[in-house]
């Protein structure tokens, strides 16, 4: 199995993410420069990192959308390659235009780090079959601009498509419909704002983290 990690100016979730990936699934994880103009062959897995992309300018995530990696990625998940974005990650893929939506600030115009427990409201994705019949998993936050938005209608199809994946309890950001991960309309593009790879180890606090990984990469 191999993964790759996309590694922009500001990400600092990166190594996060190698690690995590590498000690829950054994997979041979790459680390791609944002100024890249290929990705590895054979690929299994791409992860966009949190952290704050080209520091956050225009708005979060827009910068990023536009480096010549993002062609790539596109292509690459265009042909099914499992693709996911946690944090920062989820905002460039919706400024990329992979999901719908967007991230704006918080709703009390704070940062919030902070454990959160979340609903897992489709347990059978390519990223979430692996919880099986669990539907709470515990995963932590750390964002300004975590609140996602999107028009009445578009919330409406995303909840009747399946493709509300992760569901806050206790909804930090000002989410509607306190949703805090969405996939694509082909089950293989994850965006969330909780990070999966700050819980991948009990040692952590949780390990429910390392499912995710785990399934992203188990027909691989």
């Amino acid at each position: 199995m191999k993964a790759a990690v996309i590694v922009f100016p500001g990400s600092n979730c990166d190594r996060d993410c190698a690690v995590a990936v590498e000690r829950s699934t054994g997979a041979h994880v790459e680390m791609v420069w944002h100024g890249d103009n290929g990705l590895p062959a054979g690929l299994d897995l791409i992860v966009l990192p949190g952290g704050f992309s080209y520091g956050d300018y225009l708005r979060c995530g827009a910068m990023a959308a536009l480096s010549p990696i993002m062609a790539e990625v596109k292509a690459a998940a265009q042909r099914g390659v499992a693709t996911v974005g946690i944090c920062n990650g989820f905002q460039i893929l919706c400024e990329a235009q992979m999901l719908p939506g967007a991230l704006l600030r918080n709703e009390k115009l704070k940062y919030v780090c902070k454990t959160v427990e979340l609903e897992v409201t489709n347990a059978q994705t390519r990223f979430t079959a692996g919880y099986a019949g669990r539907r709470q998993v515990a995963m932590t936050v750390g964002n300004g601009e975590g609140n996602f938005f999107a028009e009445p209608a578009e919330l409406d199809r995303l909840e009747g498509e399946g493709q509300v994946v992760f569901r806050y309890l206790d909804n930090p950001n000002g989410s509607a419909r306190g949703i805090a991960g969405i996939i694509n309309a082909t089950g293989n593009v994850l965006g969330l704002m909780p990070h999966p790879d700050r819980a991948f180890e009990a040692e952590l606090g949780s390990a429910d983290g390392a499912i995710l990984f785990q399934s992203a990469l188990a027909s691989a």
